[in-house]
């Protein structure tokens, strides 16, 4: 074969290369409601931004028939473009192509696209959709996925990982996910299990749907293992482009800042928060009162309810947020809304974006179903993520501050630049009902009438100690501020601390309570 004829090969291999498995399987991909991977990344990436690398690898097995076959891309797209003008890699699992099997060569591809990120210090997407190992390849198959996973953890608090499920993803595939620092699911589409139905069916006997088992739903309301949830790949793609807005392209930079803009009238902070003090009201509310334009982008928003996370911006400047959720649980901190917060504690540390946190809460939610899932060593771990970290770190105590929940919520004594408190604030050991009912038992139960008593011993309390002026004479507490000059205190606080400088003693590293 002459030159000219490879050359004219290589392209005609191009072409079928892009039309993935062909007509047939693209029809059934359509028809399951799922874009095709080329179609996700053009959705994904800014128009004209894509440029693809390894359009001609193949895979290398020769069992099985599998010589005879060829697999266009080797079912996985990988390549580079720009989201919003940001910078990514990306790559995009075949489902057209042998279900999207990974084989050797397929992890390669994604594995060079890894490296090509942590290189080149940008955020890396990938979008899974796969049957699984290609079982044709044996163990080749394994130590692809060894090879992710291991390229997975050393990129961690590197660069922005982002993984998005847009299909099945079983066995051993979900481990990179879980790595990742973003999951983001669509209903209906996405599937997360270790095993599948049929597995279960014959070891356990029990007949589940996979929807059931690990659907979207599940993995956003029930496990925790996806953050995002989405009714439809363009709405997951649109979350996507928001979040990119947010963060750094790695942990050397900072997030591109914004042009300021002040909350919207609507949210009035000193009418979100109730006169009552056992009154709920919804945390969301305040946070949009307090940044810009009214915006926040909320984090795993259907799981551990009771803590809320997610990213704003102050003076135009992304920021972190971490506040308790008086709506529900009364916002005390469980086994989940600890590792919830602790994570996102970390990412944020990792990142250089700078925390607030906002405090209002009675305490760790007591009882013997909490004692028994551990609420010791998970409560450990935002006790461990807020001491770690280092970046700007700004608290405000808005109502209750009770106990060890006080200590957790980035209280001056784990290292908060600044500690700031409303007058509504109280902090003390417990709530003052029942701290007067133990100190004062005695007293209360011999007076003429115990319910004066009491209310006057609950009095006496509150004015000693659940209030923020006592925690500010010692020095605890900055500031006690208005609800309206929070905000400018924040700005002022994440201003002055934009060169914070903060040394750890020398180690290989931690050991979190894991």
């Amino acid at each position: 074969m002459s030159l000219a004829s490879q050359m004219l090969e290589f392209f005609r291999r191009r072409s079928k290369a892009v039309l993935g498995g062909g007509e047939k399987a693209i029809e059934k991909q359509v028809a399951m409601g799922k874009l095709t991977a080329r179609e996700r990344i053009m959705t994904l990436l800014d128009a004209d931004s894509f440029h693809e690398y390894d359009l001609f690898v193949e895979h290398k097995c020769n069992d099985f028939n599998m010589d005879k076959k060829q697999l266009p891309a080797d079912g996985v797209i990988t390549g580079t473009g720009k989201i919003s003008g940001f910078p990514v890699c990306i790559f995009a699992q075949d489902f057209t192509v042998a279900g999207g099997s990974l084989g050797l060569m397929h992890a390669r591809k994604i594995t060079k696209i890894m490296d090509h990120a942590m290189k080149l210090g940008l955020p890396l997407i990938g979008i899974n959709d796969s049957g699984g190992a290609r079982i044709q390849e044996g163990v080749n198959s394994l130590a692809g996925y060894g090879e992710i996973f291991f390229r997975n953890t050393q990129a961690s608090g590197v660069i922005p990982q982002i993984s998005v499920i847009l299909g099945p993803c079983a066995g051993g595939a979900v481990y990179s996910p879980a790595l990742t620092d973003f999951v983001f699911v669509v209903d209906k589409i996405s599937k997360m299990f270790i095993t599948g139905p049929e597995v279960i069916k014959t070891v356990l006997g029990e007949e589940i749907s996979m929807e059931d088992l690990g659907g979207a739903r599940v993995q956003t309301e029930i496990t925790g293992n996806a953050h995002f949830f989405a009714h439809s790949e363009t709405e997951c793609f649109d979350q996507i482009k928001k979040l990119v807005t947010f963060i750094p392209w790695n942990n050397r930079k900072k997030p591109d800042a914004f042009p300021p803009r002040p909350p919207k009238a609507q949210y009035d902070i000193e009418k979100i928060i109730p006169v009552n003090p056992r009154q709920p009201y919804d945390v969301r509310d305040l946070i949009r009162s307090l940044c810009d334009d009214s915006d926040f982008f909320e984090i795993q928003e259907h799981w551990a309810a009771n803590i809320v996370i997610g990213f704003a911006r102050l003076n135009g400047e992304t920021v972190g947020i971490v506040g308790n959720q008086p709506l529900v649980l009364a916002g005390v901190l469980d086994v989940d809304s600890s590792d919830k917060a602790a994570r996102f504690i970390r990412f944020c540390d990792a990142f250089n974006i700078p925390l607030i946190t906002l405090v209002d809460l009675p305490g760790y939610l007591p009882g013997v179903d909490q004692e028994h899932a551990g609420v010791i060593r998970h409560g450990a771990k935002i006790l461990y993520a807020y001491s770690e970290a280092t970046v700007p770190k700004v608290t405000v105590i808005l109502r209750k501050a009770y106990g060890g929940g006080y200590i957790a919520m980035c209280s001056r004594h784990l290292g908060a630049d600044f500690v700031f408190a409303w007058p509504t604030a109280e902090i003390a050991v417990m709530g003052p009902e029942g701290a007067a009912n133990l100190i004062f038992r005695s007293e209360i139960a011999t007076a003429d009438d115990p319910d004066a008593m009491r209310q006057a011993k609950v009095q006496e309390y509150t004015e000693k100690f659940a209030n923020p002026y006592i925690a500010a004479a010692n020095g605890h507490v900055d500031a006690v501020i208005g609800p309206r000059e929070t905000r400018e205190f924040l700005i002022h606080s994440i201003e002055i601390s934009r060169d914070k400088q903060e040394t750890r003693p020398q180690r290989k590293h931690g050991i979190p309570p894991f």
